[in-house]
């Protein structure tokens, strides 16, 4: 039986604006869950050469009512349900549209239907052609059948729409961003789409979600709230679904924010929205609408629930990229590799991703240069007495809300807490190293060892011998540490080094200590050139005395590696540093032999290797000096002062030999 479709012609349904492709095929799934449905199977198989021979869409709906095919096949852009899930949905599909999407990419489509009239299930066919797709054909007759109600449509004749299109990543990602508020809403009720028997899994395009309920004055609210992993429309809203989750009304986030691409949808289910009558304007009307108080806080609620969350995303996501972004991009500017640099860097740090948190669009599309002076203007503001200034200066480039002033005021206090906490832990930590050497040279010294017990603190604390040593290896045979010193400075770290051949006395050379630096020396030759610079360190127990013999075993280290082709690079130096507890007339001698080159402690040099010998009241003078230099150069010296004193840790008081106080 053939039937028209009031009003309408065929050129009008293909310059109606029709969803194409993937699109097209969200009108029929979409009306299969407007009918009921809680699955719908998409199934399609192509030729050899790719093309589409049969689609199909398949529903378990309520199927479609003989008697009401006027109001649904006959009134083109019309339908009869003015209740779709699909206005909540990204496709943006017109009413009525759906059943004639097939012909934008196909030339017939037939529907098999089940529906129930009055305790029977009756099933029919309803087929239409693209080229006259203002009529529509119905089966003649209306079987008894005892299968489920449901629907499955049949598309066929296929010409711009290709199997690869289909069996590819973007039409998945498509039904899993158009569907996948859906399907989360309805997982309870178990709602899925299948393809090609393969059940779509949503969750490739949810990022986070969180479902919660909330009482709103005398009024229930299930929130859930999406973040999705790529863009998903022009604009982000809140969605208010009555009971039947059918959206009643929408309202823009005001969190889009593309400085951060934090894409995200807010569902609110409520039987509260069931008589919920929005209105364009405000309105003295009776009816609940946007003026109601209730809808109003839920509003203020639901904006409170998406600023958090984009704080949170921007903290654990946006703000870690950009610091990661801009190490790779060397936007930070030069540290020393030394504790004191490190705390000073990382504070930088935390004030950069604080400030990108409080509001990102300052750092949105600033060329290298531009990131670098901005980052350089901070780290000048950190290291001066201007440093809650930024507050004032940020502020002048953006209009900052007062809470997002209250935020950064409150950073810029914590870091400037937290840089003072962890230098004061730092020295603390160095203090007790120390004050440790201290006792087991001095108060300790009948019982003393370097391999047992002063090796021990030296290779946790390398740093009194210069903050820019990178700890490689500690009493190992001479074979060894080489090893392992090639193995750190090699690119390819699974290649063994080769050492060249030693023989038993050389192997078992062993010096305590190797610490080594790569790559941080200017190399005053050339313009941007670099030094590698090395230490070996010979420890000895309180009881030995520095002299002929103990030099003598330090220069045959020296010697060893002149000797090693491996180390001859004109781009190494190498210092050697052996510390006891007193040096001898033979070394006092050294000292003054070398003079002229104006380096304290050193005994000899020849080419790129020099020879220091340090009494250990030397290296502890040492570390008190550069530690009161340090302490006195801080803008807040005083407090770090302050703090170190009530540890009872003071740099600028000489040190004594002898100990009282023991540590534990």
């Amino acid at each position: 039986m053939k039937k028209h479709t009031s009003k309408i012609t065929a050129k009008s349904i293909e310059q109606s604006g029709l969803s194409e492709g993937y699109k097209a095929i969200a009108e029929y799934i979409w009306n299969g869950f407007d009918e009921g449905a809680s699955y719908v199977n998409i199934n399609y198989e192509g030729n050899e050469v790719g093309y589409l021979q049969e689609l199909s869409i398949e529903d378990n709906g309520t199927g479609i009512d003989f008697s009401d095919l006027e109001n649904t096949f006959g009134k083109f852009q019309d339908s009869q349900k003015a209740k779709t899930f699909a206005k909540t949905g990204f496709v943006k599909g017109k009413k009525g549209k759906g059943r004639f999407a097939f012909t934008t990419f196909a030339h017939t489509a037939t529907w098999d239907t089940v529906f129930e009239k009055e305790g029977k299930h009756l099933q029919y066919q309803i087929k239409i052609n693209k080229s006259n797709s203002q009529d529509y054909e119905t089966s003649d007759d209306r079987k008894i059948v005892s299968i489920k109600c449901g629907t499955r449509v049949v598309i066929k004749n296929i010409f711009d729409l290709y199997g690869d299109q289909l069996d590819n990543d973007a039409f998945y990602e498509f039904l899993a961003s158009e569907f996948g508020w859906f399907l989360l809403l309805n997982k309870d009720k178990d709602y899925h789409i299948n393809l090609n028997g393969e059940r779509l899994d949503y969750s490739i395009v949810i990022d986070d979600k969180d479902i919660t309920d909330t009482t709103i004055i005398d009024d229930n609210f299930k929130i859930s709230f999406v973040r999705w992993s790529k863009k998903i429309g022009d604009k982000y809203y809140f969605y208010f679904l009555d009971k039947e989750r059918v959206e009643r009304y929408r309202l823009h986030t005001s969190f889009n924010n593309g400085a951060i691409d934090f894409h995200h949808s807010v569902f609110v289910e409520s039987k509260y929205f069931d008589d919920f009558k929005p209105t364009k304007e405000d309105s003295s009307t009776f009816d609940k609408n946007q003026q109601d108080g209730t809808f109003k806080a839920l509003v203020q609620h639901l904006k409170e629930v998406v600023a958090k969350k984009e704080k949170d995303f921007i903290r654990h996501n946006k703000a870690e990229k950009l610091i990661e972004r801009y190490r790779q991009k060397k936007i930070f500017p030069s540290f020393k590799n030394n504790a004191y640099d490190q705390v000073r860097e990382k504070d930088l740090e935390n004030v950069v991703k604080e400030l990108y948190c409080a509001e990102p669009s300052i750092f949105k599309n600033l060329k290298t240069t531009q990131s670098k002076t901005l980052v350089g203007f901070l780290n000048l503001l950190l290291d001066s007495e201007e440093r809650d200034k930024i507050l004032t200066i940020i502020d002048g480039i953006v209009n900052l809300s007062d809470e997002e002033r209250n935020e950064l005021a409150k950073v810029l206090q914590k870091t400037k807490f937290t840089y003072i906490l962890n230098l004061i832990r730092l020295l603390e930590s160095r203090h007790t190293a120390v004050e440790t050497l201290r006792i087991l040279i001095y108060d300790l010294n009948k019982f003393t060892n370097e391999r047992d017990h002063i090796q021990k603190v030296i290779e946790n604390n390398y740093w009194l011998f210069g903050e820019k040593y990178h700890l490689v290896s500690a009493d190992q045979n001479f074979e060894a540490t080489l090893s392992n010193y090639l193995k750190f400075l090699e690119e390819n770290d699974n290649k063994k080094p080769k050492i060249g051949d030693l023989n038993q006395d050389e192997k078992l050379r062993r010096p305590d200590l190797l610490i080594c630096r790569k790559s941080d020396k200017p190399d005053h030759r050339t313009e941007d050139g670099l030094i590698e610079e090395n230490i070996v360190v010979e420890l000895k127990r309180p009881s030995v005395e520095i002299g002929k013999v103990q030099y003598r075993q330090i220069e045959d280290y020296m010697n060893f590696i002149i000797s090693e082709d491996q180390f001859n690079s004109q781009l190494r130096e190498w210092k050697f540093i052996i510390v006891g507890t007193t040096v001898d007339d033979y070394i006092t001698g050294l000292y003054k032999s070398q003079e002229v080159k104006g380096k304290r402690f050193l005994v000899h040099a020849i080419d790129r290797c020099e020879i220091y010998a340090m009494t250990w009241d030397d290296l502890f003078k040492q570390y008190r000096n550069r530690h009161k230099n340090l302490v006195d150069q801080l803008e807040f010296k005083n407090s770090i002062k302050e703090e170190l004193k009530a540890k009872d840790i003071n740099f600028d008081k000489e040190l004594s030999n002898k100990l009282t106080k023991k540590i534990a």
